[in-house]
């Protein structure tokens, strides 16, 4: 939840890339159907705590509105 708030205020700063490029990475976390857990080791490489955590998703979705919501957020990956 706190690195998708990172997000956010790279986005707010105006740090437009480096906001896409965080959130990017954390979406690049999520297992196999798309779900996040309340905690991520990046030493482990594996999630921590409840899964699925519905404050991270909660944070995800507010990223996306911040990043320019439906209509204005293209992920690199998908060619936009």
């Amino acid at each position: 939840m706190c690195t998708f708030w990172m997000a956010d205020c790279l986005a707010l700063m105006g740090r437009q890339d480096e906001a896409v490029e965080r959130f990017e990475r954390l979406l690049a976390l999520r297992n196999d159907v798309g779900l996040l857990a309340e905690q991520y080791d990046p030493t482990a490489r594996r999630m921590l705590g409840n899964l699925p955590q519905a404050f991270s998703h909660v944070s995800l979705v507010s990223t996306v509105e911040t990043l320019g919501g439906r209509n204005g957020f293209r992920s690199r990956r998908q060619g936009g």
